[in-house]
C-alpha cells in the first residue's frame, strides 16, 4: 500500500492508458472448482491485460503477479483424512501482487505447509483497475482461498501483508477453521482523509486526474506506483468494517506479527494496541524499531521481539513498510536487486528523483520520514535485511502452536 498524500499543489502528471479500467479485473469470479483451475483462469487473464509488456519479459510479469501453489515434502505426515496437515492462505497488500509473498511461501512450504497465494481483484493488471475495485470482492477472494485450503488441510492459517493482513483478520472473525494469524505490516488504522476519498465522483468527470492520490511512472512490474483515492477510500471502510466486528470482542487465536516502528503508510499504534489486547499465550510481535531499549505500552515482554533496524554498514537508517517479508536475496527488492523505489520524489523532485533511481548506492535506505529525508538522498528500504532471523522467530511461533 502507497503513503497516501494529496496531490493538489503539484504538477499532475498525465494519465495515460494505465489509468483507465482494463475491463478484465475489477471483480471476482468464485466458480473455480479447485485452486489450480482458478490459477490457469487467472494466469489467461493476466496474460491478456499484461500483453503490452512485451514478450522478453511476459512470462516474469505474470508469473510474478498471478497467484500460486505449493506442496511440502513428502518428508511430512499427511493429515488426517485430507492430504495435508497445515496450510496457510497467503494475501498480499494494496497495490502489491503475490509476488510479494514468495520468501514467506517458500519458508512455509520448508516448513510442512501447503501454500495458496490469491491475487485481489483489482491488482496485477494495470493501476485503472483499481477505480471500480470493491473491498467485498477483496473479502470474497480471501474466502474462496479459505475454503479451498480448508479442503485440503487439518490446520488452517491466514497471513497477510498491509491490506492482505486486515482481510486475514476479519476472515478469522466469521471462520471457525482459521487456526491462527500471521501478520506483516497490518493496515489497521490509515489516515482519517481516506473516508473523503470518493467525493471526487462528484467532479471527476471534468477532472479525471481527480480520480487518483498519485500519478506515477508504474516503472514498477510487480507492484502498482500510481494509486486512485477509490482504493484509499475503500481500504478505509475495510477498517471501519474490522473495528465494528472487533468492538467486545478480542482474537483469540494465536497472532503473530512483523511490523516497522518507522511505518508511514500504516499507524503502528493501532498494530500495538491490536496486539496488546490479543489474548493467546503464543502471540508474538516482531517490531523492528531505531530505539529497540524502548517498551511499547500493553505487550509483555515475553511475547516481544525488539529488532534493531538501523544498519550503519548498509546505509539502513529504518526499516519500512515496504521492507518486512522481502529477502535481501530478491532479484527485484533485494539489497542487489533491480528496482529502487525513490518515488516519494516524484514529481515535485525529479533531480532527486531520477539520482536516486540512476545511482542507488549513494543512498541511504530506510522509511521516508521527514526526518531521513531531511538527512540526504533516500531510497524506501524494500527488503528485511533480518529475514533470516524473521523466519527463525516465525519457526518458534509454529513450534509454540497448539497441538
Amino acid at each position: 500500500m502507497q503513503h497516501l498524500r494529496s496531490i493538489s499543489g503539484s504538477a499532475v502528471p498525465p494519465l495515460q492508458a494505465r489509468h483507465r479500467p482494463s475491463g478484465l479485473n475489477a471483480g471476482f469470479d468464485d466458480i473455480a472448482p479447485t485452486f489450480a483451475d482458478y490459477v490457469a483462469a487467472t494466469r489467461d487473464m493476466l496474460t491478456k491485460a499484461r500483453a503490452a509488456s512485451g514478450a522478453a519479459i511476459l512470462d516474469s510479469v505474470v508469473g510474478g503477479n498471478a497467484p500460486f501453489e505449493l506442496e511440502p515434502s513428502a518428508d511430512f505426515a499427511p493429515g488426517h483424512g485430507k492430504p495435508f496437515r497445515r496450510g496457510v492462505l497467503l494475501t498480499h497488500g494494496l497495490t502489491d501482487s503475490p509476488y510479494s509473498m514468495r520468501h514467506l511461501a517458500a519458508f512455509f512450504r520448508q516448513n510442512g505447509f501447503r501454500v495458496m497465494a490469491i491475487l485481489l481483484p483489482g491488482h496485477g493488471t494495470q493501476p485503472g483497475d483499481l477505480l471500480e475495485a470493491r473491498r467485498q470482492d477483496w473479502a470474497r477472494a480471501v474466502a474462496y482461498g479459505a475454503d479451498r485450503l480448508a479442503e485440503e488441510v487439518d490446520e488452517m492459517y491466514l497471513a497477510g501483508l498491509s491490506a492482505g493482513a486486515t482481510l486475514s483478520i476479519l476472515h478469522s472473525l466469521h471462520d471457525e477453521r482459521v487456526r491462527g494469524l500471521l501478520l506483516f505490516s497490518p493496515a489497521l488504522r490509515i489516515s482519517s482523509r481516506a473516508r473523503f476519498a470518493n467525493w471526487h465522483k462528484l467532479y471527476s468527470w471534468l477532472i479525471p486526474s481527480a480520480k487518483w492520490l498519485e500519478i506515477r511512472p508504474d516503472l514498477d512490474i510487480y507492484k502498482y506506483e500510481s494509486f486512485p483515492k477509490n482504493a484509499a477510500a475503500q481500504m478505509h471502510a475495510l477498517i471501519r468494517e474490522l473495528d465494528t466486528c472487533l468492538q467486545g470482542r478480542g482474537v483469540d487465536i494465536p497472532v503473530f506479527a512483523a511490523a516497522s516502528a518507522d511505518d508511514v503508510t500504516v499507524d503502528i499504534s493501532a498494530t500495538l494496541a491490536f496486539m496488546a489486547h490479543a489474548a493467546h499465550a503464543a502471540n508474538k510481535l516482531v517490531l523492528y524499531t531505531t530505539t529497540p531499549g524502548k517498551l511499547p505500552p500493553g505487550i509483555p515482554a515475553a511475547r516481544l521481539e525488539r529488532v534493531d533496524s538501523v544498519i550503519p554498514a548498509q546505509r539502513i537508517v529504518s526499516s519500512a513498510h515496504t521492507a518486512i517479508v522481502i529477502a535481501p536475496e530478491d532479484n527485484h527488492y533485494g539489497a542487489s536487486g533491480e528496482y529502487s523505489n525513490c518515488l516519494h520524489y516524484y514529481p515535485d523532485e525529479m533531480e532527486k528523483y531520477r539520482a536516486c533511481r540512476e545511482h542507488p548506492g549513494q543512498c541511504q535506505q530506510g522509511e521516508v520520514t521527514e526526518e531521513n529525508l531531511a538527512a540526504g538522498m533516500m531510497r524506501r528500504l524494500m527488503y528485511n535485511p533480518h529475514f533470516a532471523a524473521l523466519e527463525a522467530s516465525m519457526r518458534r511461533f509454529i513450534e509454540s502452536l497448539p497441538r
